[in-house]
């Protein structure tokens, strides 16, 4: 059964929720991942406004459009982070307040577990976002990062999640934890340490984005074998390479688009992903989600890219066989 293509509204909240769900359905999208962000799903009216979620339903069901999944990676951000001026202009001012650090982070957490409640009240069973983490500063190692300040960072992420997590079991909901760098799991081991912190519970999972593994020159087809039980979602966006011996992994402090990075996010179809093996690999461990276009790119209008990521990744997306290719060799006659 082919799979529910999504578009991921989060690039596109500067738009009404009307606006962007009136283009993915002229591209053929069957849905929207929704973003909790802009005026697409506010979770706070969600929870205490009547009306609300009925008028979210009917807005997707005139333009024949369904959801299986809202993100909220901007609040999850502040869970488990250091908290400094970046994060003001992500956080809804109810999150910011007066920008204390702490009070910062325990109000995100809270608003996290609202969006398990809200979720279960749209009938959506799958919240994607971000951790956060207390430790990504000290991803180079120097000064000399002690084992014991890394071990501090993982407690402190179960010590703050988990209370969250417990609200998405209550609600029957899953967190699909985009593996991603500056959050407390950005590639293979860092996921299995997260996955430990939390004792493997059910209610954390993982959004796959391979666009985030193929600059660090890792396996994201790899990965999807490796945590098979745990592909709550995906994303489908892009990374191109451009490593010259001047461009830089790191990025060298450069925006988006400059072309002295060594990289940039590109929108599917244009980067280094290896998309069919990507999509084989999503039929071998039976992934029968949503596929959500998430679209970033510096070089490419967003009205072109979003319709032309469709139509590529599509390609892609054919059933496995009923019966093996090899049977009608041994059904010969007598």
């Amino acid at each position: 059964m082919p799979h529910s293509f999504t578009l991921f509204t989060g690039q596109w909240a500067d738009l009404p929720l009307e606006e962007v769900a009136r283009l993915a359905s002229s591209w053929g999208y069957d849905g929207l991942e929704v973003a909790c962000w802009g005026d697409h799903f506010e979770v706070d009216r969600a929870l205490s406004e009547d009306g609300y979620l009925a008028g979210r339903h009917a807005l997707l069901d005139k333009y024949g459009l369904r959801c299986w999944a809202i993100s909220n990676h901007l609040v999850g951000q502040a869970v488990c982070d250091p908290i400094d001026e970046r994060h003001k202009a992500i956080l809804p001012e109810r999150i910011w307040q007066d920008g204390d650090p702490e009070g910062v982070r325990q109000r995100a957490a809270a608003e996290m577990a609202d969006t398990a409640r809200a979720a279960a009240a749209f009938g959506v069973d799958t919240v994607v976002g971000f951790t956060g983490s207390s430790i990504w500063h000290t991803v180079a190692m120097f000064p000399p990062t002690p084992d014991s300040m890394i071990e501090a960072g993982y407690a402190d992420f179960a010590r703050r999640w988990n209370p969250v997590l417990d609200v998405f079991d209550a609600e029957g909901v899953r967190f699909a934890h985009e593996v991603h760098p500056t959050e407390i799991a950005y590639d293979f081991w860092t996921t299995a340490r997260a996955l430990e912190a939390v004792d493997h519970r059910s209610a954390f999972g993982l959004n796959f984005d391979p666009s985030h593994f193929v600059w660090q020159d890792l396996d994201p087809v790899a990965f999807l074998w490796e945590y098979r039980d745990r592909i709550y979602h995906v994303d489908c966006k892009e990374a191109r390479k451009r490593l010259d011996g001047r461009n830089g992994r790191l990025g060298s402090h450069l925006p988006w688009g400059d072309p002295r990075r060594g990289w940039d996010f590109v929108s599917a179809g244009h980067g280094d992903v290896a998309w069919e093996d990507v999509f084989r690999m999503l039929n071998s461990i039976g992934y029968a989600g949503p596929v959500s276009v998430e679209w970033e790119d510096a070089g490419m209008d967003r009205l072109a890219g979003a319709p032309s990521a469709l139509a590529f990744l599509r390609g892609f997306d054919y059933d496995p066989p009923q019966v093996a290719f090899d049977t009608a060799f041994s059904a010969g006659g007598e």
